[in-house]
């Protein structure tokens, strides 16, 4: 897809452009040549996001030409290299933290830390620490949800039950929900991935964020000391039964039906599962959401996975590509972008606007201002893909049989070896 010069079709509100602008015009002279950009936000709601955002940029730089290209989001994780390689494009979608890593230390992705240094991008502190990679920044992040305990506030009510901000409480709270003949937490790892929910939040709340992290780059052995405290401390909600029966037997949609129909109480998950509860029938009455609780006195680190945009180090327009990246972030296209009926998710600008939702409000105001140990990316983005994957099947086992956790850590371990190698 190509957007030629002032595209007839583009119809824009002057307020937006003018805030716009007011952000990136400041940063230099009138911008002209090719702009190229390679976009994955192929489904329908992100192709409109992203061809809107270059159709706005465009009618802010009416001398430069923008090639725009969508290509399905499956297959540029297998393209994206080769992309990169001969002739790349100035700016491409990625992902944040680790699953930069290949691209920055291959010299495919352009150092972009003199915009990070630039006051605006003060607004987006939170998210600083998964776009850094050996003290510099290596791209920008457009949009990140987050994740978090959803739960059933009529059941809690009922019970008499809080919140819980501690560990101690987050038990407490469990056993007087088992005694009322429900399980604590709902969960499906038939597709492994929701353990490494649980193994994110119990390391890093055990541990802290660099510690996680240091895991995650494997320079930490997984038959470690500390890595066993971590299990321990899940396998005391395993010997509850605070998870549901057969949840190995269950996709994390199989699973809504357990507290939607009040079997459960609580699911750990993130911000997309809010549409299937509300289409399950719960109401913003019955459902609502608190933060992971403290276990060991570290900063809350949190799991929220981020999509990024970065410029090519071959790129032929830098001046063109930073100017996008710095409008992609403003605050008037962070609101824009991430609220209503486009992507639903929540802008990376402290400063913008993120409508009435209030679970987009309250995700908004933890990873804004009480998230300071870190942003995570999830378990099978943040460790590399073949460890993400030998990882969550033995996070998997553990949870049904903990008593093989000697020969699970054993394997992981090997796996860790071989690897990272």
């Amino acid at each position: 897809m190509t957007l030629q010069k002032k595209p007839a079709w583009v119809a824009l509100g002057v307020s937006s452009l003018l805030a716009g602008a007011a952000f990136a015009g400041s940063h230099g002279a009138a911008l002209s040549g090719d702009l190229k950009i390679i976009s994955d936000m192929s489904n329908p709601a992100p192709r409109a996001v992203m061809e809107g955002m270059v159709a706005d940029f465009q009618e802010m730089h009416p001398d430069l030409d923008i090639e725009l290209t969508i290509v399905d989001r499956e297959a540029w994780k297998t393209q994206i290299r080769n992309a990169l390689g001969a002739n790349p494009p100035d700016v491409v979608n990625w992902y944040a933290a680790n699953r930069m890593l290949p691209y920055v230390n291959a010299g495919l992705f352009a150092d972009v830390s003199d915009l990070w240094a630039e006051p605006e991008f003060e607004a987006l502190a939170s998210t600083k620490g998964a776009m850094t990679i050996d003290g510099a920044q290596w791209g920008v992040p457009y949009t990140y949800y987050q994740w978090g305990v959803y739960y059933r506030k009529d059941i809690f009510d009922e019970l008499g039950l809080s919140e819980p901000t501690t560990w101690d409480e987050e038990k407490a709270n469990c056993e007087a929900i088992l005694a009322s003949g429900r399980k604590c937490y709902t969960i499906g790892t038939k597709f492994l991935w929701t353990a490494g929910g649980w193994f994110d939040y119990l390391n890093s709340r055990t541990h802290g964020y660099d510690f996680h992290m240091a895991l995650a780059r494997g320079e930490v052995p997984w038959t470690d000391d500390r890595v066993r405290q971590t299990f321990a401390n899940w396998r005391e909600l395993i010997d509850m039964g605070a998870f549901i029966d057969d949840h190995q037997t269950y996709s994390w949609q199989e699973a809504l039906p357990f507290m939607i129909n009040g079997e459960a109480a609580a699911y750990l998950m993130g911000n997309f599962a809010v549409a299937a509860f509300r289409d399950g029938g719960l109401t913003d009455d019955q459902l609502d959401f608190y933060q992971f609780p403290k276990i060991a006195d570290v900063d809350y680190a949190e799991d929220a996975p981020t999509d990024t945009f970065h410029i090519a180090s071959g790129a032929q327009n830098m001046d063109a590509a930073k100017e996008f990246l710095r409008f992609v972030v403003s605050v008037d296209n962070q609101t824009k972008i991430n609220g209503g009926d486009a992507l639903g998710q929540l802008p990376v600008n402290a400063n913008a606007e993120i409508g009435d939702d209030k679970f987009l409000q309250e995700g908004f105001d933890m990873l804004s201002n009480n998230a300071s140990g870190g942003i995570m990316q999830f378990f099978d983005r943040d460790f590399p893909a073949e460890m993400a994957s030998v990882g969550m099947e033995g996070l998997q086992e553990f949870m049904v049989f903990p008593d093989n956790l000697d020969d699970i850590l054993a394997r992981l371990e090997d796996a860790r070896a071989r690897i990272y190698e």
